[in-house]
């Protein structure tokens, strides 16, 4: 698949019936027609099957009012709402030169390049074979700004950290399947749950290669002016939220590298398929939690905070020449032909994958904008429709593998990037 879809990785996800519904199901005369039968006998049986499974439970929900107060435990101006321009950049804009160059000295003075990673779920492994390509290359460059969503959340810290971390991307998107990342859960679970899968393996896969060690490495990047985000939704506000995860490493808080992680999963945590995460916070003394899911509900990419005068910034910097944005489209530009049944479940996982891909276009589209109208460089890369593989689970490791070693050909050899969306692909 080309990008996340809900429908699409809970049905794969859910694709079986645990033992505990197999052993009702099997009171009503057979261990699957039961699924056919009319509505009432559906409810009755979910009523019977609900000793099998609790409803997940909330903690203390954060009011719309405290809202504008709520901030992490120990780590202030950790995000912001991501369709609004940073609080204090007015400020920023009018530091004397001294403290401003004490802050971004290394990132002065230099020609500026920022990389910005989509969402795509498995097809993430074309982006990360692309990175680790163009380190062979031997021109990728260091990265002022590196911002990722969803599954380029899980890509963008190492990113950030530069070719030293290859090897990491390339453990992380050639040797998992589905089933070391997730567990399915039971139809019951599903029904008065949160989701499709427990995602227990890709908390260890965090904890494991974005470790406190790392953490510490992308807080000294912070000293040095750089900077990562991650972008979540928050469910309750139906808004985008913008995480600056160098600042929250460099804060010292012991939460600190809990927190990052668990923003990194909430980047990742597709609606319907993956529970979504619930994140502490406090206001007024009380502890509350926020509920983040999948950054891409609210936007499949973004530069940066709304409203920001790059223009301004890079003056302020002095950047030297042309600023390059660099955007990576763990996707497809067009979903192929398909040839859809007249059923509600496909037509439902074809229109919400539809709808993805054109919140998609329109994010690329934008992006293009704010950098034509900065002064901006843009260079874009995309799965090119000739690769034709399909996967066959979420995480596909054989898919994984070949579009990994795609972006990896394409970009050592210098033909991964177009100046256009318009432009023939590679």
């Amino acid at each position: 698949m080309s990008d996340p879809n809900p429908f699409q990785y809970a049905r794969q996800l859910a694709s079986n019936v645990p033992a505990c519904e197999k052993k009702m199901a099997s009171r009503r005369h057979g261990s699957h027609h039961w699924l056919k039968g009319r509505g009432l006998s559906i409810l009755l049986l979910i009523i019977l099957l609900g000793g099998c499974a609790s409803p997940p439970e909330r903690g203390q929900p954060l009011p719309a009012e405290l809202a504008p107060l709520a901030e992490i435990p120990g780590i202030p101006k950790a995000r912001q709402w991501g369709e609004q321009p940073p609080e204090g950049l007015q400020a920023w804009m009018t530091l004397p030169e001294s403290q401003l160059r004490s802050g971004y000295g290394p990132i002065m003075d230099r020609p500026h390049s920022y990389l910005v990673i989509s969402g795509g779920g498995g097809d993430g492994a074309f982006g990360a074979g692309l990175l680790v390509g163009w380190s062979a290359r031997g021109d990728r460059p260091e990265f002022q700004i590196v911002s990722g969503i969803s599954t380029g959340a899980l890509i963008a810290p190492f990113a950030f950290l530069g070719p030293a971390y290859d090897s990491v991307l390339q453990q992380a998107y050639t040797q998992y399947t589905t089933a070391d990342l997730s567990e399915r859960r039971s139809l019951i679970d599903i029904i008065r749950g949160d989701a499709a899968a427990d995602v227990a393996g890709l908390k260890r896969v965090l904890e494991q290669y974005l470790n406190d060690e790392v953490i510490e490495e992308i807080a000294a990047e912070y000293r040095k002016g750089r900077s990562l985000y991650i972008g979540t939704t928050n469910i309750d506000a139906a808004r985008p939220v913008i995480w600056n995860i160098t600042r929250m490493a460099a804060s010292g808080a012991p939460n600190a590298p809990a927190v990052i992680r668990s923003v990194i999963l909430a980047s990742a945590a597709i609606p319907g398929a993956f529970p979504p995460v619930l994140i502490d916070v406090e206001a007024n003394g009380e502890r509350y939690d926020e509920m983040h899911v999948d950054g891409g509900v609210t936007a499949q990419l973004f530069l940066g905070y709304e409203g920001m005068d790059w223009r301004r910034i890079a003056k302020r910097l002095n950047v030297k020449g042309r600023p390059t944005v660099y955007a990576i489209r763990n996707a497809k530009l067009h979903p192929p032909w398909q040839s859809v049944p007249r059923r509600l479940p496909a037509i439902a996982s074809r229109s919400v994958s539809t709808l993805i891909k054109s919140q998609g276009l329109g994010d690329l589209t934008k992006l293009y904008v704010v950098a034509s109208e900065n002064g901006f460089d843009y260079k874009l890369a995309y799965i090119p429709d000739s690769f034709e593989l399909e996967s066959k689970e979420a995480f596909d490791r054989d898919y994984m593998r070949e579009l990994f070693q795609l972006g990896y050909e394409l970009s050592r050899e210098g033909r991964v990037w177009a100046t256009a969306l318009e432009e023939s692909e590679n």
